[in-house]
């Protein structure tokens, strides 16, 4: 007796026994599979890392050339405010000026009648509280009456010139376009005398306002003629602003060509708007006469700020801004100017206050409104330059280029930004299209096994169903050609046979759609349908109808001397433009001859007003051949007839079939045009009666009819 043993095979050998169980087609599936999830995974994460990478440095480097491109502007637009400032200061008519203006400030200061003086004072004390009081508490978002008593002038001429120039005005621009308030003070010849010149400039350079200050810091004159206007910068309302600042340090440096800069401050004369300043003292022969001192533009520096997507590449959330040493902003918020609501939301979801926020949207300036305490601007107010990933000023991650900016040596910062997901878009884009394809070939390769077993029989199967589809009509049908192999002969082959079929079926369709245009180029839809099944005595009787034949005067002549394709060419130019007029006012054409044309109104389409369309048809034929013999240097013209009344139209001959028109109203119309020698439009009575329009008309004699004598008229537009 023999033993057995039985013991389990090896995990080896297991897997091995699986492997070789498996078939090619199963065996093709895994390899397939797990070389192209591999590769894709592979590919992917290089492809991202390295998107990711060239990405970020490209969009870093758009940020940094759009930032110095924009901090080269703020420095252009400082440097030139800064030469017109200083070629006005030395300017002779800006020295002759300050001294007129000073000298009249002076005048009016000792001048003015006190009567005069106090019934002013009430005038403009009221305009500070009715007017310039709520205007400035508004503009500053303050929904209490503000007190405004510190504000009122405190010098007769200050008093005087507000109620002559600031009072009356209604607004900034009103006040810069008068030139004489018309009191007959010495300060208003002068101001008559100079003002044109500073306002150009004002307006040339976009200033916010343009200001002369005499040396004991009067303000002698002002472009916009503003709540500054005549106030003292040393012991006014306004000596601790910026601009009574700057002056001071204007005129203790006493240095012609010197100009001063300063930062944006709020500024009460603006109502509350912020204004930045600069300013340079006016020397002659080594003695000052005072300074000029101009407003920065903020449009100016909004403008040179801005951004567009387009030619900057920084797509719909890229923007460029301007911060001051306090964190705010000096240039305007992208997003205050496209969506101000959305700016609001953001901006208190970031931290800023709501009131300040909505200050911003409702004044649609975020200069010294908008915080900015992003890590890109702590880092450019350290005299840093570079790009940062970090949180914007609005939440979000920034792709951030900061950069100092020492223009008028005020110690800004420059900034662009874009959103991080859009400048990193494309990767994300590669990254979920990676995700999608690499299951989409899984899937495919999952089903290749299933193709390779079907791969013989498809040829079989795409010929017959392409039988079966031109079988029901189906044009163009295509199959697949196959792999080179006997198979595929017959499927070219039947792929030929398949487009000359369509060729053919298309150059049918093509035949019977052009038979079609030439059959309803000569007759009725309604007639050639009747024609089509088969009916050959074909006519209509029309009872009320307006016929019109027209003559083309002249044809012959100016065709004298054409070959005949150049005389047809022609004279179907001519009838062309008479068929478009037709179509334009309603009327029919029934045939045309060598030089003839007839036509009828109410034929196919009844119509209550057929007389007046065929008149009007026939009055604007006339300007067609005019404006025909201005083109071609002819002498052509129309002789027309028209008569109103009954008519049969129908189909004349058998093997040649034509439309035609006949009846009493054909006849008549055709020897009202051939009676006549002379060119022009010939209606009968009827015609006449029918039309009612509003046309001069002369009588061109009398027709003899089977209903009786029919009078002519000769017709012209009135």
């Amino acid at each position: 007796m023999s033993e057995t043993t039985s013991a389990k095979p090896a995990a080896g050998g297991r897997i091995a026994a699986r492997v070789k169980s498996l078939s090619i087609f199963s065996i093709l599936l895994i390899v397939l599979l797990a070389s192209t999830v591999i590769v894709s995974i592979v590919v992917g994460l290089i492809g991202y890392f390295n998107g990711a990478s060239s990405l970020t440095a490209a969009a870093s480097a758009r940020l940094v050339e759009v930032r110095d491109a924009r901090a080269d502007r703020i420095e252009a637009l400082f440097g030139t405010v800064e030469d017109q400032v200083a070629l006005a200061a030395a300017s002779g008519d800006t020295r002759q000026a300050l001294r007129d203006f000073t000298a009249a400030y002076d005048e009016l200061d000792t001048g003015v009648d006190p009567s005069t003086d106090a019934a002013e004072a009430v005038t403009v004390e009221d305009w500070y509280h009715e007017r310039f009081g709520p205007e400035l508490a508004a503009a500053m978002g303050d929904a209490d009456e503000m007190d405004v008593s510190t504000f009122l002038p405190t010098s007769r001429a200050e008093r005087y010139l507000r109620a002559a120039y600031t009072v009356p005005s209604e607004s900034f621009a009103d006040a810069l376009a008068v030139d004489d308030a018309g009191d007959g003070s010495t300060w208003s010849a002068v101001h008559r005398a100079v003002h044109p010149y500073f306002r150009a400039m004002t307006e040339r350079m976009a200033y916010e306002d343009v200001l002369l200050i005499d040396r004991d810091g009067r303000v002698v004159y002002t472009a916009y003629k503003g709540v500054d206007l005549g106030t003292d910068l040393i012991d006014g309302p306004y000596r601790m602003s910026d601009l009574a600042d700057a002056y001071r340090l204007a005129m203790n440096r006493n240095v012609p060509g010197d100009v001063v800069f300063t930062d944006f401050a709020p500024y009460v004369p603006s109502l509350g708007v912020p204004a930045a300043w600069a300013v340079s003292p006016v020397v002659d022969d080594g003695q000052v006469l005072g300074a000029i001192a101009v407003e920065m533009p903020i449009d100016a520096i909004n403008d040179a700020m801005a951004v567009d997507a387009d030619s900057t590449g920084l797509g719909d959330s890229g923007e460029t801004y301007l911060v001051g040493p306090d964190r705010l902003m000096r240039s305007n918020a992208r997003l205050l100017e496209d969506d101000p609501k959305q700016y609001v939301r953001l901006a208190v979801a970031a931290g800023a206050l709501p009131e300040v926020a909505e200050l911003a949207a409702r004044n649609g300036d975020t200069i010294m409104l908008q915080p900015v305490t992003t890590p890109a601007v702590a880092a450019a107010l350290r005299g840093e330059s570079g790009v940062v990933t970090a949180e914007g000023y609005l939440g979000g991650d920034q792709l951030t280029a900061y950069a100092p900016l020492p223009a008028g040596g005020l110690d800004w910062v420059v900034i662009a930004q874009m959103d991080r997901a859009e400048a990193l878009g494309p990767v994300d884009d590669f990254t979920r299209g990676l995700f999608l394809s690499t299951a989409a070939i899984v899937i495919i390769v999952s089903l290749l096994s299933v193709v390779l077993a079907r791969l013989i029989v498809r040829p079989l199967r795409s010929l017959r169903d392409g039988a079966r589809a031109i079988a029901e009509g189906n044009e163009g049908v295509q199959v697949r050609a196959g792999f080179g192999d006997e198979l595929a002969d017959v499927a070219a082959a039947f792929n030929d046979m398949s487009r000359s079929l369509e060729a053919k079926s298309a150059a049918i369709a093509e035949h019977e759609r052009e038979t079609e245009r030439l059959v309803l180029s000569f007759m009725p839809a309604e007639m050639a349908e009747r024609y089509r099944k088969g009916d050959r005595a074909i006519a209509t009787d029309h009872q009320d109808v307006t016929v019109v034949f027209v003559d083309l005067v002249g044809f012959e002549g100016a065709s004298a001397g054409l070959s005949s394709t150049e005389a047809l060419e022609m004279l179907n130019d001519v009838f062309h433009d008479f068929d478009d007029v037709a179509e334009r006012v309603g009327v029919e054409r029934v045939r045309t001859t060598r030089q003839g044309y007839l036509a009828s109104c109410g034929l196919a389409v009844p119509r209550v007003d057929h007389a007046r369309r065929a008149l009007e048809f026939a009055l604007a034929l006339q300007e067609v051949v005019d404006r025909w013999n201005d083109r071609n240097g002819t002498e052509l013209s129309v002789r027309a007839g028209l008569d109103s009344g009954r008519a049969t139209s129908g189909l004349v001959g058998q093997a040649r079939v034509v439309y035609d028109l006949w009846g009493d109203a054909v006849n008549l119309a055709f020897r009202v045009s051939g009676d006549q020698g002379a060119s022009g439009v010939f209606a009968t009575e009827r015609v006449i009666e029918r039309a009612r329009g509003h046309h001069r008309l002369e009588p061109a004699g009398e027709i003899e009819t089977s209903s009786g004598v029919q009078r002519v008229w000769r017709v012209e537009p009135q």
